[in-house]
């Protein structure tokens, strides 16, 4: 399982995944990043942030 705190890259944002792949919590959070933070695209830069945050659990 992989985990990743949004917030861990967007200061005070809640939002928390924990799904079974690193592409299943890439898929949430460009969704969480339109609706959300109102990015129209996730950006290369956003998307190594986002992998470099997420982490194994359990």
């Amino acid at each position: 399982m992989k985990a990743f705190a949004c917030g861990d890259v967007v200061p005070g944002c809640e939002a928390r995944w924990v799904c079974s792949s690193e592409d299943e919590i890439l898929v949430n959070v460009a969704s969480h990043a339109r609706e959300d933070h109102g990015l129209a695209q996730v950006t290369d830069e956003l998307e190594q942030a986002v992998r470099g945050a997420i982490v194994s659990v359990g």
